[in-house]
């Protein structure tokens, strides 16, 4: 009989009446149930929240900092024992996920760290004006209240401790909503903030169906911030719901790997690799397209050919590169551009083959931009490489996306791609190396389709907090 989860609410551990059954993507076998919460369940979360609010905000920075230690301190502990179940969940290889947990306790424990150097300010008038030298201008950053964090499939641990530790640092409350298919991931991680001995309802978790559940967690009024990563359809809807609410989001991406002519094409394929190919491209970062001057294009992808050879494909417990896709649907989609491509022309430079929801790895070249595969996000393990003839061409494809979350730039002329990374319209610009997240002290941020606000610890702090200004009028003897 498989093992049955419950939601941490308001310090304890609590069913609802129905329940969701969790299967291993790979394989099909059941890995156990999460429950479906109700409405009624929800409003019982966010009550517990908002009763909390109060004290936790009162608690200093260090403070709330002791509790993120112990948080961390527990997911080192434990990251083989939560990353063995995150590996069959979402089918990743098994030594990613226990990465993934052993990075989100470096997150969790930074944000510790960075959370007791965030002061106010005090601010004089008269460096502005003259005539207020006698105003002084007391500046705090306050929490905004209830967080709703929701994190996405592919990484429902690390994209969750980058939400919830730099909301509490910021004194704020949280309730967190794991995918679906990686509850049970997100049920073990909330066992290590229960055990750390946060206060009652501080932190809490929501399960259930989207389609039960998803809007309401959402548009109901006692939520004050929502920070998510996902889709850009559900992000789009998250933003009609939250109104005049700050949000945080973390969307699709389609980056472009430019290569230049001058660049050196061992580097620029062996980053194209991995950064296409990781976790069977089931990353909003991966490389999804590259943009590759004519005249070094031959070579270029006789490099990438050589590379993805090596590319390990199997089953999560081997900590294979490629690994079944996280359901059928994203498997039919994936194939779907496949064929596009290939109707259209595409060269093909390895066959399609298909086991199950096993992709194995494709590369197409002199992929046009009349096909799918040069616009759309697959999540999935295929690579178009689009032929250009000059920097400016890429430039234009580039930018033609809806998508702008990260783009990578090669070449040995530094200064060269400076000047392009000032005309690419997404948030970050790699020079030689892989479109990527972090380090996590780093801004992590997406533009037009790819996302709102900014995160990294420091800037998820700030962005989940307020300013308030406290002026006082001195008066003159």
């Amino acid at each position: 009989m498989t093992k049955h989860y419950l939601n941490y609410v308001n310090g304890e551990w609590k069913d609802s009446d129905e329940s969701i059954e969790i299967f291993n993507p790979a394989t099909g076998e059941s890995l156990g149930t999460v429950p479906a919460m109700s409405h009624e369940d929800v409003d019982e979360v966010y009550a517990a929240a908002k009763k909390a609010f109060p004290a936790w905000r009162a608690l200093s920075y260090v403070e709330r900092a002791k509790y993120l230690e112990k948080v961390a301190d527990i997911l080192y502990r434990d990251a083989e024992e939560i990353g063995s179940t995150l590996s069959k969940e979402i089918a990743k290889g098994l030594k990613s996920a226990v990465g993934e947990v052993t990075r989100t306790a470096e997150i969790v424990d930074y944000t510790a760290k960075v959370g007791v150097t965030l002061n106010g300010e005090v601010m004089e008038g008269g460096d502005f004006d003259p005539a207020s030298k006698n105003k002084i201008a007391i500046v705090r950053h306050e929490p905004v209240g209830l967080v709703l964090a929701i994190s996405p499939f592919n990484y429902p641990i690390n994209l969750a401790g980058s939400k919830i530790a730099p909301a509490l640092m910021g004194g704020n409350v949280v309730a967190f909503k794991p995918p679906t298919q990686g509850s049970i991931s997100g049920l073990l991680l909330a066992k290590a903030f229960a055990e750390s001995g946060l206060p009652a309802g501080v932190f809490n978790t929501i399960t259930g169906r989207g389609r039960v559940i998803g809007d309401y967690i959402v548009e109901h009024p006692a939520v004050n911030f929502i920070n998510f990563t996902g889709s850009t359809a559900v992000g789009k809807n998250i933003g009609k719901l939250a109104g005049m609410r700050p949000i945080m989001l973390e969307l699709g991406g389609k980056d472009a790997a430019i290569v230049l002519e001058d660049a050196d094409l061992d580097l620029a394929a062996k980053n194209i690799i991995a950064g296409a190919f990781g976790y069977s491209g089931q990353r909003c970062t991966a490389v999804k397209r590259v943009l590759v001057m004519d005249s070094v294009a031959d070579e270029l992808v006789a490099k990438i050919m050589d590379g993805v050879k090596g590319l390990k494909i199997g089953m999560p417990e081997t900590s294979a590169d490629i690994t079944p896709l996280i359901n059928t649907r994203a498997a039919d989609y994936v194939q779907g551009l496949i064929e596009d491509a290939a109707d259209k022309g595409a060269e093909a430079k390895t066959d399609f083959k298909r086991e199950g929801n096993l992709i194995y790895p494709m590369v197409f070249d002199k992929v046009t931009t009349d096909m799918r595969l040069a616009w759309e996000e697959p999540f999935g393990p295929v690579l178009p490489i689009i032929r250009v003839h000059s920097v400016d061409e890429a430039i234009e494809i580039a930018n033609k996306s809806e998508y702008g979350l990260q783009s990578s730039v090669f070449t040995r002329n530094v200064q060269r791609a400076f000047g392009i990374a000032e005309k690419l319209e997404v948030g970050t610009v790699h020079i030689n190396n892989k479109t990527q997240r972090g380090p996590d002290n780093f801004p992590f941020l997406g533009v037009k389709g790819s996302g709102a606000g900014v995160q990294g610890v420091k800037y998820s702090i700030m962005a989940m907090t307020k300013v308030k200004s406290t002026v006082l009028n001195i008066q003159e003897d």
